[in-house]
C-alpha cells in the first residue's frame, strides 16, 4: 500500500479510470464470440458446476437460491457450447434455462413440483462476493447463509444471524455490550448489530446491502445489518479476507454482502413470539413479504417489526447481587421496512433498492455504589432513523458485457439522551445526535476481454466518488458539537485470467487460474491511497482446489477520530499515577481527535484447501489459513489513565513541567475544559501535560485457521433429505499501542474473541418437516485483569428448531402454512462470571455472551 500526500498525485487517475468506464462498451469488440468449449465437470452441487459454466464461457448465469438447493449436477466431460452444457447440467433436474440478454435464467420447469421455500422466486446472480467480475470464482472462502438455513434455525433477525458467526466477533456495536467493556473493544451506542470479523473492530468490516455502501451507524463508522428483514433476505455472503482493492476503506477484516429477492409472488404473513425463561427479553416480531413479477420486471416489498423487553439482573441468579440495579440487555423496538423493484427494457435494466428503520432503544443502572435503584439511577435512551435509497441502471453491451451505472442516498440519525434520576428529581446529563449520511456514485462495466484456451478473460474497471459526513449536534452552544464532511474517487481494475482448464490434458493441472485487482482512492484531506491484490486457483486434479491470495488494504479515519473536538480535564497529580507530588500540583490531561491522522493500513495473505470428492456429491470442505498485518492503527496511546504518570511506556505522550506558555497555548487550543480540583485554575501548578489524542500508533497482528465444510444429500427414500455443515475458527492475535508499550495478547482474553469458536448444525428434512440442531462452541477465556489470572471454562450452547411447512396438495386453509417451535440454549447453559469492581460492571464478557438464557419461540407464516 502506498500513501501519497495530495500535492504530490494529482488526479489523473481518476480520470484513466472514467476514460476506461467509458469505453468499455467497446471493448467487447476485441473480444471472439462464444465457441465450442471443451468441459470436464465432476459431478458436484449444481450452484458450483453452474458458477463453473459462467466463469468459463463469459455468460451470466442466475438462478433461484431455492431451486439449487440439494441439487447435484452430474458429471459431464466433452465439447459443448454454453446453450448446451448449461442443458447438459439441467437434465433431471425439473428446471430449465430461459435465455436473457446473452445469458440464462433458471426457473422451474412448468411440469416440475419442485417447491420452492415459501413461494419465493429469487433470482440472484450466480456469483459470490469477493470479485466484480460476474461468474468468476474468488481464491478467497466464502461464507453463505441463505433464508433457508436462517429459518431452518428458528432464528429471527439479521443481528442474531451474524452473531453466531464464528469469525464475527460480539464486541465493536452491538446491543447489550456492557459498561466495563472497554470502549476499543466495543460499544452500544444505539442497540444495532454490526460484523466485526476476526476482532479488528466493526468499522473494519465493510458491509455491503447488493454490493452497496450505507451510512455509517452512530460513532462507530459501521453498519447496522438488523435493519434488514429476513423475509427480503436471499442470502449474506461474507469474504473474511482483505478486500480494499475492489471495495475501498473498511475492508480489512473483510466484506460482507447482504443479497436481497429480486422477485417474490403473492404475499406471506408471519408472527413470533418467544421468551427467555429465567424472565425478561419478551420477544414480538411481526413481519409481512409481498411481490409480483411482470414480464421483464417485478418488486418485493418487505415489513418487519421487533420487540424485546430488557434483561434486568434482578431476573439472573448470576448478577442479582453482583450487579444490583444494572440492565444486562437493553429493552428495544424497531420497525424495518425495505423495497426492491426492477425492469428490463431491451438491453436495459433499472434496479432500485429503498431501505428503512426506525428503532428505539434503552437501558438503566444504578448511580450509586449499593445499586439501589430506589435512590436513583442513570437512563439512557436512543431513537434512531435510517434510510437508504439505492438505484442502480445496467446496460448489456452486446453479447456478453454490462455497463452498471449505481449509486446510494443514505442516512442514519441517532438521537441520544442519558438522565439522572435522583429521588423525583431529574436531570439531563447530556443529549444529542450522531446523524451520518453517505452519497455515493459509481460507473463500472465487466465483461470478457479476449479468448484463451482455457476460456475467457475477463475484466472489470470502475470509478466513483463517495461522500460522508458527520454532524455531531450536542446543541447550539456545547463545544463538543461538530459537523464535517470527507469526499474521495476512486478507480478500480480486476483482471480474471483462466490459464488451465478441465480437458486440456496439461500435466498435473487441472485447473489453474489468476486474478489480479488494483484500487486508488484519493481523500480531499488525507491524501492517496493505491490498494493491490492477487489471487491464484490451482486444482491438481478434480475434487481438490488450492487457492492463494495477497493484498493490502486500508481504513480511512473516521470523522469522529479526526474531528472530534479537543476537551481539557484538569485533576491533581496523584490522579494519573504521580508518585511524591507536591501539595496542590495538578495535571493536564487532552482527549480528542486530530485532524492530520493517516489511514490505516493492512497486508492480509491466505491459502485454502478445497475438496469436492466424486465419490460423494454434495459435500463439499475448505481448510483455510490466514494472516493480517495491520498497522499504523488509530489508539489512545494511554491505555490506563491513572498510570500516565507513573509508567515510563506513556512517557513520549506526557510533557513533563510545563511552562505557563505551554499550558496556557493548550488551554487556547481546546473547546472545552472541566477543572475538577475543586479549587482555583493556577497555571504554574501543572506539573505535567498528558495527551490521550488519537494518535496513529498501534500495531495489530491476527492469524488462524478456518475450517467450513458442508453435506447435502437427498435420502434413498426419496422424500428424505440431510444437510450437515460446520464452521470452526482458530483465532490468534496481538496488539501493541505504541512502539514504547509491550505487545499484549488479544484472542483469548476477557474482552476479545476467544481463540476458538465453531458453529455446526445438522438438519434432517421429512417431507414438510425439518428438525435442526446447531452446537455452538465458545473457547475459553483469560481474565488477566487481576493476580493470579482467572481461567473461564469453554462453553458450548444446544440450540434447537422444529420446523412445520405445509404441502401444496393438503387443503386449501393449510397451504403455505408454516409453523416453527424454536429453543436457542436449550440446557440454559449461564455465562461465566467475572470480577466486578462496581453495581455497573456487567458480571460476565459481555462481547462474547449474553444473558438471555433459554429462549423459546413460536413463529407461524402463512403463504397467501
Amino acid at each position: 500500500m502506498s500513501i501519497v500526500p495530495t500535492s504530490r498525485f494529482p488526479a489523473p487517475a481518476p480520470a484513466f479510470c472514467i476514460a476506461l468506464a467509458l469505453i468499455a462498451p467497446v471493448l467487447p469488440a476485441i473480444g471472439a464470440q462464444d465457441q465450442r468449449q471443451r468441459y470436464d465437470l465432476q459431478a458436484q452441487p449444481l450452484a458450483a458446476a453452474l458458477r463453473e459454466v459462467s466463469a468459463r464461457s463469459g455468460r451470466s448465469i442466475t438462478a433461484p437460491a431455492g431451486l439449487l438447493r440439494e441439487k447435484v449436477a452430474p458429471a459431464l466431460a466433452g465439447d459443448f457450447t454454453p446453450e448446451e452444457i448449461v442443458s447438459a447440467l439441467l437434465a433431471n433436474s425439473g428446471l430449465v434455462a430461459r435465455p436473457v440478454a446473452g445469458g440464462f435464467v433458471i426457473e422451474a420447469a412448468p411440469s416440475s413440483d419442485e417447491r420452492t421455500s415459501d413461494k419465493e422466486q429469487v433470482s440472484s446472480e450466480v456469483v459470490v462476493t469477493g470479485s466484480r467480475i460476474r461468474g468468476t470464482a474468488v481464491a478467497s472462502p466464502v461464507i453463505t447463509i441463505d433464508e433457508t438455513d436462517i429459518r431452518n434455525a428458528g432464528q429471527a433477525t439479521l443481528g442474531e444471524v451474524v452473531r453466531n458467526i464464528p469469525q464475527s466477533f460480539g464486541g465493536g456495536q452491538n446491543p447489550g455490550v456492557g459498561l466495563n467493556v472497554p470502549t476499543l473493544n466495543g460499544a452500544n451506542s444505539g442497540g444495532g448489530s454490526s460484523i466485526n470479523l476476526r476482532g479488528l473492530g466493526s468499522d473494519a468490516t465493510l458491509t455491503l446491502l447488493n454490493g452497496k455502501r450505507l451510512a455509517y451507524s452512530g460513532t462507530r463508522q459501521s453498519v447496522d445489518v438488523s435493519t434488514i428483514p429476513i423475509g427480503a433476505l436471499d442470502r449474506i455472503e461474507i469474504v473474511a479476507d482483505g478486500a480494499s482493492a475492489l471495495y475501498g476503506s473498511d475492508a480489512v477484516g473483510g466484506v460482507a454482502n447482504i443479497l436481497l429477492k429480486r422477485d417474490f409472488e403473492g404475499l406471506e404473513t408471519r408472527a413470533r413470539l418467544g421468551f427467555s425463561t429465567d424472565g425478561g427479553n419478551e420477544q414480538q416480531q411481526y413481519a409481512a413479504t409481498g411481490g409480483a413479477t411482470w414480464q421483464g420486471g417485478g418488486f418485493i416489498v418487505a415489513y418487519e417489526f421487533n420487540r424485546n423487553s430488557a434483561v434486568e439482573a434482578a431476573e439472573r441468579d448470576y448478577a442479582a447481587t453482583r450487579s444490583p440495579g444494572l440492565t444486562l440487555y437493553p429493552w428495544a423496538n424497531n420497525h424495518n421496512g425495505l423495497i426492491s423493484a426492477h425492469h428490463q427494457i431491451g438491453p436495459i435494466r433499472l434496479r432500485v433498492d429503498g431501505l428503512f428503520n426506525r428503532r428505539r432503544h434503552g437501558f438503566a443502572y444504578a448511580n450509586n455504589p449499593a445499586g439501589d435503584l430506589t435512590l436513583g439511577r442513570m437512563s439512557q435512551r436512543t431513537d434512531s432513523r435510517a434510510f437508504a435509497l439505492l438505484p442502480a441502471l445496467e446496460w448489456e453491451v452486446g453479447v456478453n458485457w454490462r455497463a452498471v451505472l449505481t449509486g446510494s442516498l443514505a442516512s442514519e440519525r441517532l438521537d441520544y439522551r442519558v438522565d439522572n434520576l435522583v429521588g423525583q428529581t431529574r436531570s439531563v446529563l447530556v443529549a444529542g445526535c450522531y446523524c451520518n449520511s453517505a452519497q455515493w456514485v459509481e460507473l463500472a462495466g465487466d465483461g470478457p476481454l479476449l479468448d484463451l484456451p482455457a476460456g475467457a478473460a475477463k475484466l472489470a474497471i470502475g470509478t466513483g466518488f463517495r461522500r460522508i459526513k458527520l454532524d455531531h449536534d450536542r446543541g447550539q452552544f456545547d463545544p463538543l458539537g461538530f459537523t464535517r464532511t470527507q469526499s474521495n474517487r476512486y478507480g478500480y481494475a480486476e483482471l480474471s485470467l483462466p490459464l488451465v482448464a478441465p480437458g486440456q490434458a496439461a500435466t498435473a493441472i487441472h485447473r489453474l487460474s489468476l486474478s489480479a485487482a488494483a484500487r486508488y482512492e484519493h481523500y480531499d484531506s488525507s491524501g492517496s491511497v493505491t490498494t493491490p491484490k492477487l489471487g491464484l486457483i490451482y486444482a491438481p486434479f478434480a475434487g481438490l482446489e488450492l487457492k492463494a491470495s495477497w493484498g493490502r488494504s486500508f481504513r480511512a479515519p473516521t470523522l469522529l477520530q479526526r474531528y472530534q473536538p479537543p476537551s481539557l480535564v484538569l485533576r491533581g497529580a496523584g490522579t494519573f499515577g504521580m508518585v511524591g507530588a507536591p501539595p496542590g500540583a495538578t495535571a493536564l490531561l487532552v482527549q480528542g481527535g486530530r485532524t492530520d491522522l493517516a489511514p490505516e493500513r493492512a497486508t492480509s495473505w491466505s491459502v485454502t484447501a478445497g475438496i469436492q470428492p466424486q465419490q460423494l456429491p454434495g459435500f463439499t470442505a475448505e481448510l483455510s489459513y490466514f494472516n493480517t498485518r495491520y498497522i499504523d492503527r488509530i489508539v489512545t496511546p494511554i491505555g490506563f489513565i491513572s498510570q500516565a504518570l507513573r509508567d515510563p511506556a506513556y512517557a513520549a505522550f506526557v510533557t513533563a513541567a510545563p511552562s505557563v506558555e505551554q499550558v496556557n497555548a493548550v488551554l487556547a487550543g481546546g473547546d472545552y475544559f472541566v477543572n475538577a480540583t475543586g479549587v482555583p485554575f493556577d497555571p504554574t501548578r501543572v506539573v505535567a501535560i498528558i495527551d490521550n489524542s488519537s494518535v496513529n500508533a498501534g500495531r495489530q497482528h491476527a492469524h488462524g485457521v478456518d475450517l467450513l465444510a458442508s453435506y447435502r444429500s437427498k435420502l434413498a427414500s426419496g422424500n428424505d433429505s440431510i444437510a450437515v455443515s460446520a464452521n470452526v475458527s482458530y483465532l490468534a492475535s496481538r496488539r501493541q499501542i505504541s512502539p514504547a508499550q509491550p505487545e499484549l495478547q488479544l484472542a483469548g482474553i476477557l474482552f476479545n474473541p476467544p481463540q476458538w469458536r465453531g458453529r455446526m448444525s445438522a438438519s434432517w428434512t421429512h417431507g414438510p418437516l425439518t428438525v435442526t440442531g446447531a452446537l455452538n462452541y465458545t473457547g475459553e477465556l483469560r481474565d488477566t485483569r487481576r493476580m493470579p489470572e482467572r481461567v473461564l471454562d469453554d462453553q458450548a450452547r444446544l440450540d434447537f428448531a422444529l420446523r412445520y411447512r405445509a404441502d401444496r396438495a393438503g387443503p386449501a386453509w393449510l397451504r403455505g402454512l408454516g409453523v416453527t417451535l424454536a429453543v436457542e440454549n436449550l440446557f440454559n447453559t449461564p455465562p461465566p462470571p467475572i470480577f466486578v469492581s462496581a453495581a455497573t460492571d456487567t458480571p460476565y464478557d459481555s462481547t462474547n455472551y449474553g444473558p438471555l438464557g433459554r429462549v423459546v419461540s413460536i413463529s407461524i407464516a402463512k403463504a397467501w
